[in-house]
């Protein structure tokens, strides 16, 4: 089960519906303005700056967030990110979740060199453990331990770091010996 705090809707209408009793309109409208400039902005640097300073995101050192990565527009001070990590093209990190009966709020932790494929959508109360790899186009929904080649949708573990280091060392051994 994902970490993230559950909040029931009111009234006879869906949580969505009362979005702007959740979070304040001129924060969702600062944040979707940043997040746009960051989206499209080429420069590294520039755009770790911009979710650092005006959307209070925690991002590591050598963090490369692609372009059009879309950050949480409600709670995307609700993101970490590691150092020396990569977010690749066109991801989502979610820090929250609408439903019908409720809506629900999540971090979502991503670790050290960590490298995220592009197209992967990463839901709210996650989080992805030092070094993991996540393949493209994932929707991750559980915990990534580190290490791990993951992927798919929903994600699931297809190499643990102790599987991964077997298999090198199984490539290494006959490579020597060739």
């Amino acid at each position: 089960m994902r970490r993230t705090e559950r909040f029931p809707a009111k009234g006879d209408a869906n949580s969505l519906w009362h979005i702007y009793k959740t979070v304040s309109f001129f924060k969702v409208a600062k944040n979707f303005f940043f997040i746009q400039v960051g989206r499209y902005t080429p420069f590294i640097p520039m755009k770790n700056f911009i979710y650092r300073t005006f959307l209070r995101m925690k991002i590591g050192e050598k963090t490369a967030f692609a372009l059009m990565v879309m950050p949480d527009t409600m709670f995307p001070e609700r993101i970490s990110v590691g150092n020396n990590s990569i977010i690749g093209f066109n991801t989502t990190i979610l820090a929250h979740e609408y439903l019908i009966d409720e809506y629900r709020i999540g971090d979502v932790i991503i670790g050290d060199r960590v490298m995220i494929g592009a197209n992967t959508t990463i839901l709210p109360g996650v989080e992805i453990g030092d070094g993991a790899i996540v393949s493209a186009a994932s929707l991750v929904n559980r915990d990534i331990p580190a290490g791990a080649l993951a992927g798919g949708n929903p994600v699931r573990i297809i190499y643990t770091a102790e599987q991964m280091e077997m298999r090198r060392q199984a490539d290494l051994s006959r490579t020597t010996e060739n």
